[in-house]
């Protein structure tokens, strides 16, 4: 039988929950030594590391000319895709560029009456390195997942932007990332995958450059990759698995619930989807539809196994009671399926992505509308945010003082100073007025 029952009932039953929660956060340990070996060849031995890994895990028969797509490959692959298919992914491509460029922060100074100019610039890191998944062998393309991390990127003005891909078979990229590329205007494409294609971003190789952050999604392996590297480059995040809360009232059509539920669970069998209701026949007629449309899913085998281990359905007394739980769940997407969500908003307080009303599933912003589809999951939209603009910039903080200042505050610098044993920062001050 899909998901869990829970009753909740406020405050004190969240720590059973979360316990039941954060048994998704276990890593395998395993994975750690694994990902720090293959990071140690790729730092050590560059190009002839990637092509051993692939050789192994992705295509018998790579080489060196198979690692940087060539632009006649580029070009090929462009015409393979359908045309109404570009016009989608230009449309995307649109909608997600006019959502970000909202977010641009300029640099900015102020100049007090005593000629002091404090300030702080804005400036766009240098390089960046995407990774995107092949998915299924390099045969479901994730469009969607290059889109959302190279716009940002470009919005930023970030002057050098490389893909890095797992090949298919035969050592190919897929036509459609190729193509979605193209449209985005990335010339600088190569053909590795996991933990080492993110060294190889990490720490440069005879081909390919190293980069300053690196963003993308991936496995567990692409995952570990990234939180060892933290320090050595930036990252855009460490993301789990995927998940969606649906808060929901008597309104919301137990039909459009199963199938939002079912988004989810299709990812991967660690993806957890929970219904959080107050009506008292919602949940059982949700359970039948996930059952039903389940069966009729290429990957419902998946969404089962995801359903069954962190599936659930919440019966909360109230409307309150569920948004305490939302907000002690902080989750990835967050689905208000009842009238007038609008009147709830304010009461949300953690959630990577807030999706209104019964009409605005979450596929929506996973693809076109404009948002961010990479979010903070398991918990950590407490404290963190989507993919934005700001992942890709640096700000440096601006300061001009003259020797009137130096006069008039020199001394309770200089004595703040040697509170903290500094002796040398008290001197560089008073050099300069004694």
């Amino acid at each position: 039988m899909p998901c869990k029952d829970i009753e909740y009932s406020g405050q004190d039953s969240w720590a059973d929950v979360k316990k039941w929660l954060d048994l998704r956060k276990n890593p395998d340990q395993k994975v750690d030594g694994i990902v720090r070996e293959i990071l140690n060849a790729v730092k050590s031995e560059g190009d002839q590391a990637l092509i051993k890994y692939t050789q192994k895990f992705d295509c018998p028969g790579f080489n060196q000319d198979m690692l940087k797509v060539s632009a006649d490959n580029r070009s090929v692959a462009y015409t393979e895709v359908k045309s109404e298919d570009l016009e989608i992914i230009e449309e995307s491509i649109r909608n997600v560029k006019n959502f970000h460029r909202r977010q641009v922060q300029q640099s900015w100074w102020t100049t007090d009456n005593d000629g002091t100019i404090l300030g702080q610039l804005v400036r766009p890191v240098d390089r960046v390195g995407l990774y995107v998944p092949g998915g299924q062998g390099g045969e479901t393309p994730l469009i969607s997942s290059m889109i959302m991390n190279a716009v940002p990127a470009q919005v930023a003005g970030v002057k050098q932007i490389a893909v890095i891909s797992p090949p298919r078979k035969d050592g190919t990229l897929n036509p459609y990332i190729l193509a979605t590329a193209q449209e985005l205007g990335i010339n600088e494409i190569y053909a590795s995958g996991s933990a080492w294609a993110i060294g190889a971003l990490a720490y440069g190789t005879q081909t390919i450059k190293p980069c300053d952050v690196i963003a993308g999604p991936g496995n567990i392996f692409v995952a570990t990759a990234k939180g060892q590297l933290v320090g050595e480059v930036g990252i855009d995040m460490i993301a789990g698995p995927s998940e969606i809360a649906i808060l929901a009232d008597d309104t919301a059509d137990p039909i459009w619930i199963a199938a939002d539920m079912l988004s989810q669970a299709e990812h991967d069998p660690l993806a957890s989807s929970i219904l959080i209701t107050w009506d008292k026949t919602l949940g059982s007629k949700v359970k039948e539809e996930l059952r039903t449309q389940a069966k009729k899913l290429p990957r419902g085998e998946i969404a089962l196994q995801s359903l069954n281990s962190w599936g659930a359905i919440v019966e909360v007394p109230d409307r309150n009671t569920g948004i305490n739980f939302v907000n002690n769940m902080a989750p990835e997407h967050l689905e208000l399926a009842f009238e007038d969500p609008w009147g709830a908003l304010g009461l949300i307080k953690h959630a990577g992505a807030i999706f209104m009303g019964h009409h605005t599933p979450e596929p929506i912003g996973d693809y076109f509308a404009g948002p961010n589809h990479v979010l903070p999951t398991v918990g950590t939209a407490r404290f963190s945010s989507a993919l934005s603009v700001e992942t890709f910039c640096k700000k440096s903080s601006l300061i001009y003082t003259d020797q009137n200042y130096i006069s008039r505050h020199g001394a309770k610098i200089a004595r703040l100073a040697r509170l903290e044993g500094l002796e040398a920062h008290a001197r560089s001050i008073e050099s300069r007025y004694k």
